[in-house]
């Protein structure tokens, strides 16, 4: 019994070291490589009027990958053909989703920033939370006075 046991323990090993190509499309961006991109965003966000940076990591016909670093309150955003999914890195935050936006201004095809949130549902992120975000819901990140927000964004088009 034990050699069996022992016998499936095993097998993970020699899947991992084979020779087989990876599968196109196939990502891996490790915690490290991630870590190592925070500089860059610091100095970006730091000059930046709206305290924001993005990083684009890769991007496929149905959806992109973005790094983002917030140090301080975002833009209410509105996407009409796209949903976001935040996987939070680092920092604390509070989305409020859902309402009405008002007075936003298109700042390219299908997406709207800026004016405010009427009503909507508050929500705090910390480090590991994931959030589906759908399309056609405004959203806005509030930092909970931190000095820092960072996430990664899955963007999901078309809808």
């Amino acid at each position: 019994m034990k050699k069996i046991l022992l016998s499936f323990l095993a097998l993970p090993c020699f899947f991992a070291f084979s020779d087989e190509p990876a599968p196109r499309g196939l990502e891996h961006w490790t915690s490290a490589t991630v870590a190592s991109m925070s500089p860059a965003l610091d100095a970006q966000a730091a000059s930046d009027p709206h305290h924001f940076a993005v990083q684009q990591l890769s991007t496929y016909p149905h959806e992109y990958f973005l790094l983002a670093r917030r140090v301080a309150d975002g833009q209410p955003e509105w996407h009409e053909t796209e949903a976001d999914v935040f996987i939070v890195e680092s920092g604390t935050a509070t989305l409020l989703v859902g309402g009405t936006l008002v007075g936003g201004e298109t700042t390219a095809p299908h997406e709207k920033r800026d004016g405010t949130i009427q009503g909507g549902m508050r929500t705090k992120l910390a480090p590991g939370d994931v959030v589906r975000i759908p399309p056609r819901v405004p959203h806005q990140v509030l930092l909970d006075g931190g000095k820092e927000f960072t996430y990664l964004v899955v963007k999901v088009k078309g809808y």
